[in-house]
C-alpha cells in the first residue's frame, strides 16, 4: 500500500518530511506506548506521537523511510501497525466476539475457585484438587493473551503490563501446585482460611489469586474499552452527519446517486426533513436549516437565493436548490473531522511526561518486587509469604491509569468541544489556553459583523425619517455599493420603483421615484442644514461614513452607515474580564471607529491604524512584558498576528488563511465562543490534574502496602483493574460537560 492510499501526505522532492498515521495494535499500558515511541524514534530522521486511547501513532519521517519501515519498528516494539486514512475516524468497535468469550470462559471457571477459596465452609472434601483444575484451564488458556504479549514482549527485551500479569498468575499457581504436591496443602480434608494479606504458611494455596488476576484484569480491559468508545462518540457522529446520497439535478430531472459522485458545480435539491449532502450556494428556494449537530447553534439560520449552506446541516423549512462548491474532503464537516481526528492522536505535555515516567516504571517494578522477595525471605518469613507479597507488587503496579490520565480526558474534551462548535488543532491548545492572560481582539469581522449597516439617522426640519429612507433605499437598489446596499436593506422590502437612474462617480447615486427627484450623494458640510451639520461631526468622530439624502433637491436627512457589534460581543469580552483576562483591541480601522467599539464593550487598551505587520509587533511586545498572548481574528490581515501569537484563534466564519495559522477555531463565527473555549480548556486541565494525581496516588500508596505484605494478589488486581476504569470515567463527564450560563466571578468562570 501506498503512503498515499495510507493517508500520508506524499512528498515529492527528496528531503521532503511527510506524515504517517497508523493503527497500532496490542498496546496495554502506557509503557507499550513509549516502548513504540522509541522503536519509531530510532528510525533516521523519523519522530512519532502515539496516543494510548485511540490506538494511533503520527508519525513524522523523511520521504524515504517506507511504511514497510515504519511498520517494522512498530512490530519489533511487539506491537502491530498498519496504515489509516488520515480522515477516516476511528469506527465504533462492535466488541472483539473472542475477548468476550474468554471472558465469560474465565469468569465461568474462576468465580467457583474465588468463592471457594473465600469461605472454608464451601471447602468439602477434595475441593482443593478441584479447584486446581479450574485454576489450570484459567492460567493456561484463559491467560494466555497476558503469556503471548509477555513473551512477545520479552523477545524484543521489553517489559509491559502483560508481563507483569503473567508473571503474577504464573508465580500464584506455580506456588500452589508445589503446595499440592509437596507442601501438604493436598492432604484430604485440608482447609484454608482467607486472607486479605500476603499471611500464609507451605500449606497456603492461592489459586484464587492466580484465576482472579486474569478475571479483573479481562474485565477491566473489556468495561475500559466501552468507556474509552464512548469517549470518541463524538467523532464518529461528526463522520455520520454526512449525507450518504443526493439528489442530483440535471437535464431537467431528478436523480438519486450515492454522494461520491457528486462533483462541484453540479446542482441538488434538498427537501424538508433532509440533510444539505455538501457545501455549496443556494440558487433557488428559502428555507430554514439546522445548524445544531454542526455549529452547537440551536436558532435555526434562514437562507434563500444567494447564501452559502454547509453539508451536513439539517433542512427543517422548504425545498432548495444549491450548487456545490466543495465536495469530499475539501467540505466544512470534513474539515472539521480531519482537525478534531488530528487532535486526538495529539498528545498533551502532562501526558508525555506520563509516557516518559511509564517507559521506565515496568523494569523498575520488577526489580522491587524481586527485592521484596529477597527481604521477605531474608526476615525468615516463609517462602509462600515471601512470593505473594512479590505477586502482589507486580499486579498492584501497573501503569495503566498512568497511561489513560491524560488521553482520555484530552479525547473526550475534543470531541465535546466540536459538538460545541470549538475546535481544537491539538491537546497542546488546551494547555496554550489555559495559560493565556491576554486576548488581544480584531474588530472588523470578530467584534463587529463584518458588513455595512444603517446606524444613525438624522431628518432634517419638515422631512420624515421613514419616508427618507423608502425613497433612498429606492434609488439605492441600483447600486453595488456596500453603502447603497446597507440602505436598502433599512429600507425595507416594499420598495417603490426608480426612473432615471444614473450611478455619479466619487458622488453618488440620483434618480426619480413617484415623480420625486432623489439623490444620495457624499455630504456637504457648507450646504447642510445646522442639525445635520452637528450630525455630520458626530458621525465623522465615530470613524462611519455619512451620506445626504436630497428630496426635490433639499436636504432631508444625514444618514450614517458603519459596521455594527455582533450580538455577543459585549457579553463575551464581558465575561472574559470576568475570568481574568486582559482584552485588547487591536484593528486597521480608524481611530474613532476604534474607539466607538472600545468604549460600548468597556476595553480600555486600543490600537487603532493597525497594519498586518503592527499587530504581529504588538504580539512580540506584549510576550516580551511577560504575557500569555491569544490573537482572535477572521482576515487575511490577521494571519500574521495569528501565527505568532502564543495562541491563535479563528472564527470559523473567515478565511482560509486566519483558520490555517490559529490553533483553535469557533465554528459559529461567535466571538461568545471563546469563553466555551476557555471554560472547556480549564475543565479539561483539572480533570487531568484530578486523573494524574489519583494515577501516581495509586501507585504510591499501594506499592507500597503490597511490598509490606498486606495485600492479597487478588485483592491487588481488583484494585488496579478500578483505577484504570476510575480514571477513565472520570474523563468521560467531559462528554456531558455544560458551560455555565452568566456569572462573573473567576470561580464560576472557570469550567
Amino acid at each position: 500500500m501506498s503512503l498515499d492510499s495510507a493517508g500520508a501526505d506524499t512528498a515529492q522532492s527528496a528531503g521532503a518530511r511527510v506524515t504517517t498515521d497508523l493503527a497500532v495494535g496490542g498496546m496495554t499500558c502506557a509503557a507499550c506506548v513509549s516502548r513504540v515511541e522509541k522503536k519509531l524514534g530510532r528510525l533516521a530522521g523519523v519522530s512519532a506521537r502515539v496516543n494510548l486511547a485511540t490506538g494511533r501513532a503520527r508519525v513524522l519521517h523523511p520521504a524515504e523511510v517506507s511504511l514497510a519501515e515504519l511498520v517494522a519498528a512498530v512490530e519489533a516494539a511487539g506491537c502491530t501497525a498498519e496504515p489509516v486514512a488520515e480522515r477516516t475516524p476511528p469506527a465504533e468497535p462492535p466488541g472483539d466476539p473472542d475477548e468476550r468469550l474468554r471472558l465469560v470462559l474465565v469468569a465461568l471457571f474462576a468465580v467457583p475457585v474465588i468463592v471457594v477459596s473465600m469461605v472454608p465452609s464451601l471447602q468439602l472434601r477434595g475441593w482443593q484438587w478441584a479447584c486446581f483444575c479450574s485454576a489450570a484451564f484459567v492460567v493456561t488458556i484463559g491467560s494466555s493473551v497476558f503469556h503471548a504479549r509477555a513473551w512477545r514482549g520479552l523477545r524484543h527485551a521489553t517489559a509491559t503490563m502483560d508481563t507483569l500479569v503473567s508473571l503474577g498468575v504464573l508465580a500464584s499457581f506455580g506456588w500452589s501446585a508445589y503446595a499440592l504436591l509437596f507442601g501438604g496443602a493436598g492432604t484430604p480434608g485440608m482447609r484454608m482460611p482467607f486472607s486479605l494479606t500476603a499471611d500464609g504458611g507451605g500449606a497456603h494455596i492461592y489459586l484464587e489469586a492466580a484465576v482472579g488476576v486474569p478475571l479483573f484484569v479481562l474485565c477491566g480491559r473489556f468495561l475500559e474499552a466501552r468507556v474509552r468508545v464512548r469517549t470518541g462518540s463524538a467523532l464518529r457522529a461528526l463522520a455520520e452527519l454526512g449525507a450518504k446520497e443526493v439528489c442530483l439535478r440535471e437535464d431537467g430531472g431528478e436523480r438519486l446517486v450515492p454522494i461520491e459522485q457528486l462533483l462541484p458545480g453540479q446542482e441538488f435539491v434538498v427537501r424538508p426533513g433532509e440533510k444539505v449532502a455538501t457545501d455549496g450556494m443556494v440558487t433557488e428556494g428559502g428555507s430554514a436549516l439546522d445548524l445544531s449537530l454542526l455549529t452547537g447553534e440551536s436558532m435555526p439560520v434562514e437562507v434563500s437565493t444567494g447564501d452559502r449552506v454547509t453539508g451536513g446541516t439539517l433542512n427543517i423549512g422548504g425545498t432548495l436548490v444549491v450548487r456545490a462548491t466543495a465536495v469530499g474532503a475539501d467540505t466544512q464537516l470534513a474539515r472539521i473531522t480531519a482537525l478534531v481526528t488530528q487532535a486526538q492522536v495529539g498528545k498533551a505535555r502532562a501526558q508525555r511526561l506520563a509516557d516518559t515516567v511509564a517507559g521506565v516504571f515496568v523494569p523498575v517494578v520488577l526489580g522491587i518486587a524481586v527485592c521484596v522477595i529477597g527481604f521477605w525471605l531474608g526476615t525468615g518469613a516463609g517462602a509462600a509469604q515471601a512470593l505473594t507479597a512479590g505477586v502482589a507488587v507486580l499486579v498492584v503496579a501497573c501503569p495503566c491509569a498512568l497511561g489513560l490520565a491524560t488521553p482520555t480526558a484530552l479525547l473526550a474534551a475534543t470531541g465535546r468541544g466540536a459538538e460545541l462548535g470549538v475546535l481544537v488543532r491539538g491537546p497542546e491548545v488546551l494547555e496554550s489556553l489555559r495559560r493565556i492572560d491576554t486576548v488581544l481582539l480584531d474588530k472588523t469581522g470578530t467584534l463587529t459583523a463584518g458588513r455595512m449597516t444603517l446606524v444613525d439617522a438624522t431628518p432634517a426640519a419638515g422631512f420624515e425619517i421613514d419616508e427618507v429612507l423608502r425613497l433612498a433605499g429606492a434609488v439605492e437598489q441600483r447600486s453595488e455599493h456596500p453603502v447603497g446596499r446597507a440602505l436598502t436593506a433599512a429600507a425595507g422590502t416594499s420598495l417603490p420603483a426608480v426612473s432615471g437612474f444614473r450611478a455619479m462617480p466619487g458622488l453618488g447615486v440620483a434618480g426619480t421615484v413617484e415623480g420625486r427627484p432623489v439623490r444620495v450623494v457624499r455630504p456637504d458640510g457648507a450646504d447642510l442644514p445646522r442639525e445635520l451639520r452637528a450630525a455630520l461631526t458626530r458621525t465623522e468622530a465615530a470613524g462611519q461614513t455619512a451620506v445626504a439624502a436630497e428630496l426635490d433637491g433639499r436636504a432631508a436627512a444625514l444618514l450614517a452607515v458603519g459596521d455594527s457589534l455582533r450580538p455577543g460581543s459585549y457579553r463575551a469580552v464581558h465575561r472574559l474580564r470576568g475570568m481574568g483576562l486582559t482584552t485588547v483591541l487591536a484593528t486597521g480601522d480608524q481611530p474613532g471607529a476604534a474607539r466607538l467599539v472600545a468604549q460600548e464593550l468597556g476595553i480600555s487598551e486600543i490600537h487603532a491604524g493597525a497594519s498586518p505587520e503592527r499587530k504581529a509587533e504588538l504580539v512580540t511586545e506584549l510576550r516580551a512584558a511577560g504575557r500569555s498572548v491569544a490573537v482572535v481574528g477572521d482576515g487575511v490581515n490577521d494571519a500574521v498576528a495569528l501565527a505568532s501569537a502564543d495562541l491563535g484563534i479563528a472564527l470559523g466564519s473567515g478565511t482560509d488563511a486566519a483558520i490555517g495559522a490559529a490553533g483553535l477555531t469557533l465554528v459559529r463565527g461567535d466571538i461568545e465562543s471563546l469563553v466555551v473555549a476557555v471554560r472547556l480548556a480549564r475543565r479539561t486541565l483539572a480533570t487531568i490534574r484530578v486523573n494524574l494525581v489519583w494515577a501516581f496516588g495509586y501507585n504510591a500508596v499501594l506499592i507500597p502496602l503490597a511490598a509490606a505484605g498486606l495485600l492479597n494478589p487478588m485483592v491487588a488486581a481488583l484494585a488496579m483493574s478500578a483505577s484504570s476504569l476510575l480514571v477513565v470515567a472520570n474523563s468521560l463527564r467531559l462528554r456531558t460537560w455544560q458551560p455555565a450560563r452568566g456569572g462573573q466571578g473567576r470561580s464560576r468562570l472557570a469550567g
